[in-house]
């Protein structure tokens, strides 16, 4: 029986030069043959191939918030809005990705686990570029990237700029909600710490008598972009004291009490402490 007309218009072009433009745009080829296992344990195809999915979502994070800062600083909340927006799924997706690896057995881990030998994820310079966005600065995380001149150099300038948090604080300043010169004028290479007037600056706009406030909006969205850093962070203590408990990280931090310490510290503090005052 031959093709009808409708059936040759919904056959696809199977003929190209070359490579096919899918791969041409997607670079699938290049991103399918990037895991190489180190050791025989099934296992660790999985373990490789999760963390490096978490290095793509890390990177369109960096691209969201550097975006939405970018957008603050010339006072266009709404393209600063649709990148925090657009980063929320993509966070959740993130915290996602510990799924095929959330409940490795001490016994699974530590079959693969001398393969890793002193790498740990502390070391992801984009991870650090992504923390150096929300305000957790710390010039000692370049150290380990001396090496690899093009991420140190990202980094630095990273940890030079503005945070997405400080451009939020400026808008509000500008908007009329009196911001103190010491955290305006604070050198940005250091970590954010909160302080109360930044408090009560959001308590001011959390109080105002338009509740669908584009303000509020923003605090809203900072927010569930907090939160979702938060379940981030704890996840990541889970998983690493099911794998492998209280013993010390393959980077030689001090693994999960490291992490309990990082997990008790929230993102865009004042945001949280100011709901107690409204």
């Amino acid at each position: 029986m031959s093709e009808s007309p409708t059936d040759e218009a919904a056959t696809p072009n199977l003929s190209f030069e070359g490579s096919t433009p899918y791969e041409d745009y997607v670079q699938a080829s290049v991103l399918t043959h990037l895991q190489h296992p180190l050791s025989d344990e099934p296992g660790e195809m999985a373990f490789l191939v999760t963390t490096q999915v978490m290095e793509l979502w890390f990177t369109l994070l960096v691209h969201e918030w550097t975006t939405a800062a970018r957008a603050l600083r010339q006072d266009d909340l709404s393209t600063a809005m649709a990148a925090l927006h657009r980063s929320l799924p993509e966070l959740e997706s993130l915290n996602a990705a510990w799924k095929p690896i959330a409940h490795l057995t001490p016994g699974q881990f530590n079959a693969y686990r001398s393969a890793l030998g002193e790498g740990s994820g502390f070391q992801s310079a984009m991870y650090r570029r992504l923390e150096f966005l929300l305000g957790d600065k710390s010039a000692s995380m370049l150290v380990p990237h001396r090496g690899t001149p093009a991420a140190h150099a990202e980094l630095e300038k990273a940890l030079t700029e503005p945070s997405l948090y400080d451009e939020v604080l400026r808008l509000l300043d500008r908007r009329g909600y009196a911001i103190p010169a010491a955290v305006l004028d604070r050198d940005p290479e250091l970590r954010y710490e909160p302080h109360p007037e930044v408090e009560l600056a959001w308590q001011r706009v959390y109080a105002a008598d338009d509740q669908d406030s584009d303000l509020i909006r923003l605090g809203e969205t900072l927010t569930d972009v907090a939160e979702y850093v938060w379940r981030w962070r704890n996840d990541h203590l889970v998983a690493t004291r099911r794998a492998m408990g209280a013993k010390t990280g393959t980077g030689g931090s001090a693994g999960v009490a490291w992490l309990e310490k990082r997990a008790t510290k929230n993102v865009f503090p004042e945001l949280w402490t100011a709901r107690s005052h409204v």
